[in-house]
């Protein structure tokens, strides 16, 4: 079946979108680009042969949950496509803008604290196996000292992790499937993909692309990317990422202390996704717990993903206070510190080696570094599209640019840019039904790719 007779249908994580790669419907604006062709090595992805039929089947009955899930997770989605136009145009240089891999080196100071950990375990003093489920104590510290002091947060609040996401599914295990969930719309894909998988939802509804039994709360433009909380019906739990990805936007002061506000009031528990705080320049909140109140009803979780180059190492963190609690009264980090013990044996000691170099003042003066880096990519990418005249959201605060075309299919803009420029991006329907309209640029991209994919662009919507 080719690329363009593939239907994918919509769903709350994916909402994919039929994507008809008829261009004739296309704006006016858009042109054909001459992309200089470079020919390099090819990895070609041969389609397996069709399944011979079972001849025996286990008695076990499938999770009816993964049976809800729309289609594909978004970014494995993309990749298939790249492949498939990789296929299709063999000698085309394909520029990644889509899905946020980090590409810049880890720094030296950071990746030597790295090497000299994994050599020292090849000696009798220094070798060491598991390591405690959350973590190592000088790590912890490290955490509560740099992103929390003053704020109340203790190193024993903190749970060292492999990473913002795996603590996501953590956090839904701990929840259980009789909880009621809200998020940003658009957000995340993977709030509302482990929800479903959890049973905390209804069935895909494909007139709305909404999962039943989900609080959609909608962010746009008009609202300012931050939601109206008096429509927002009551849940248990809330999904909350600023600065938010995909959006770019980040929650002010205010902002933020009516939402710690709406959940006291409704006795429901935040989880705030806080993993691009240090991209933040505006002066908002890096924590939610710099708002009074927030560790009565909020857990934080975040990563070293995006500001050290950490997203093959893996290692993030959460947040749980003492200070909250179930409605019986029993602490929720007792229980957090059973699920990390039962499913979890800790993050890499290597890794973590790392992470506590990012913490020192030349890691710190190091991260920055690429964080910068990344942020002047993102100056590159909304000059671009300031300058071809549109609608350009985000950016500012984080390493994601929003882009509007109003009243145009996501995936179609995306699969023309693909085949008319050769760069890969991701639709805006991909992150929840609000996000339809839109497309995210990533800043994650060599500079010169980056240039070189403005200069695409400027070709297309000249």
């Amino acid at each position: 079946m080719s690329l363009s007779q593939a239907s994918i249908s919509s769903s709350s994580s994916a909402f994919f979108a039929q994507s008809s790669f008829n261009f004739k419907s296309r704006t006016s604006r858009a042109r054909s680009v001459s992309v200089p062709a470079k020919t390099i090595g090819v990895c070609k992805c041969v389609a397996a042969p069709q399944a011979e039929k079972t001849e025996y089947k286990t008695q076990v009955n499938r999770n009816a949950n993964m049976g809800k899930l729309q289609a594909g997770y978004l970014f494995p989605e993309i990749a298939r496509r790249r492949n498939a136009h990789l296929q299709k145009y063999p000698d085309a240089k394909i520029i990644p803008l889509g899905i946020g891999d980090t590409t810049e080196p880890i720094p030296e100071y950071i990746a030597s604290a790295m090497a000299k950990r994994a050599l020292a375990m090849s000696t009798l003093e220094g070798y060491s196996g598991y390591g405690p489920e959350q973590g190592e104590k000088p790590l912890r510290v490290a955490i509560a000292k740099t992103f929390y002091e003053n704020l109340g947060i203790e190193e024993d609040d903190i749970f060292v992790s492999d990473g913002a996401k795996c603590d996501i599914s953590r956090l839904q295990v701990l929840f259980g499937e009789d909880k009621t969930i809200a998020v940003q719309d658009p957000s995340y894909p993977a709030y509302v993909d482990s929800s479903v998988i959890m049973g905390q939802t209804g069935q895909y509804q494909k007139s709305v692309e909404k999962f039943a039994k989900i609080e959609y709360m909608r962010c746009t433009p008009d609202n300012g990317f931050f939601p109206d909380l008096s429509s927002t019906s009551r849940t248990d739990i809330i999904f909350f990422c600023s600065p938010n990805n995909p959006t770019g936007s980040a929650a002010t002061r205010e902002q933020l202390t009516q939402l710690v506000k709406f959940a006291k009031d409704n006795g429901s528990i935040i989880v705030y996704d806080s993993a691009y705080a240090m991209y933040m320049s505006d002066d908002n909140p890096r924590s939610i717990f710099e708002i009074p109140g927030a560790k009565d009803v909020a857990i934080e979780t975040s990563s070293f993903s995006k500001y050290a180059g950490f997203t093959g190492v893996r290692l993030g963190w959460t947040v749980v206070p003492k200070q909250l609690h179930y409605s019986d009264g029993f602490p929720v980090t007792k229980d957090f510190n059973r699920i990390v013990c039962t499913c979890f044996n800790g993050a890499s000691t290597i890794a973590q080696a790392g992470g506590l170099a990012c913490l020192e003042p030349e890691g710190l003066k190091a991260m920055q570094g690429v964080i910068n880096f990344y942020k002047e990519n993102t100056d590159i990418i909304m000059e671009t599209f300031n300058s071809l005249g549109f609608k350009v959201y985000g950016g500012t605060n984080a390493p994601y640019v929003w882009v509007h075309f109003p009243g145009q299919s996501s995936w179609d803009v995306f699969a023309e840019i693909l085949e008319k420029t050769h760069v890969v991006t991701t639709p805006g329907s991909g992150f929840g039904p609000g996000g339809e309209g839109f497309i995210r640029v990533s800043a994650f991209g060599h500079r010169d790719n980056v240039v070189e994919a403005c200069s695409r662009f400027k070709q297309l919507y000249k």
